[in-house]
């Protein structure tokens, strides 16, 4: 069907992959966890449009320039490194201020005023894209991963990619829901126990430095 060879495989390849904690549906779920799921769904449509964009540039054969570019492809690779280290700083100082506790309470008392300037600031959907825009090895997995279900005899490989495309982002919609709304659950059942909510921060914001450490150690082949 459209050039593809064992769809069956590749769904299960794609779901297990999917699955995998990355630094784009943690920061999902912590956007969810704290602004609720209107304002998640915002950075998983950022995700969604990041992601589409290298499936793109992976099928117009950009992944073989980072591969034959060493420069090219240390100069992404450290900007996204760089990218994750800011954005695990930032939650790791929101999570030292959740554990003194005094400023969250006082934020919780008020009449919603600094609610807004907060949001401005963070714009999730702009995150989630850059976060998913600079990572190299993405576009040469999208390439290298969806290559091996396409027919090279099939007259038209353009749409083969495009229909392999279009079950991933399928199947990351899917998943990025589940953890909107997981993360929803979660903030509900924490609410009140901020020190704990603090500490699920601190792990969100190690865990994205150990993504930068990863990526920044990574290389082409």
């Amino acid at each position: 069907m459209l050039g593809i060879t064992d769809l069956s495989t590749y769904l299960v390849g794609l779901a297990l992959i999917i699955l995998l904690p990355g630094p784009n549906s943690l920061y999902v779920v912590s956007v969810a966890a704290r602004r609720g799921p209107r304002v998640a769904y915002r950075a998983a449509a950022g995700v969604l449009c990041g992601d589409t964009v290298l499936m793109t540039l992976s099928a117009g054969g950009v992944a073989s320039l980072l591969q034959t570019s060493p420069v090219l492809f240390a100069i992404v690779k450290f900007a996204g490194a760089g990218y994750l280290t800011w954005l695990a700083v930032g939650m790791l100082r929101g999570a030292w201020a959740l554990w003194r506790g005094r400023e969250a309470r006082k934020a919780a008392r008020s009449d919603g005023a600094s609610e807004a300037p907060k949001e401005a600031v963070e714009r999730p959907f702009r995150r989630a894209l850059v976060v998913s825009l600079l990572n190299p090895k993405a576009i040469l997995f999208f390439i290298s991963f969806f290559v091996q279900f396409v027919d090279p005899a099939y007259a038209h490989p353009v749409l083969s990619f495009l229909t392999l495309g279009a079950w991933a982002q399928l199947f990351s919609f899917t998943y990025l829901s589940v953890l909107i709304f997981s993360g929803t659950f979660l903030a509900a059942t924490f609410r009140r126990r901020k020190r704990l909510t603090a500490g699920l921060s601190a792990g969100a914001g190690a865990a994205f430095l150990g993504f930068a450490a990863k990526l920044s150690l990574a290389s082409a082949s």
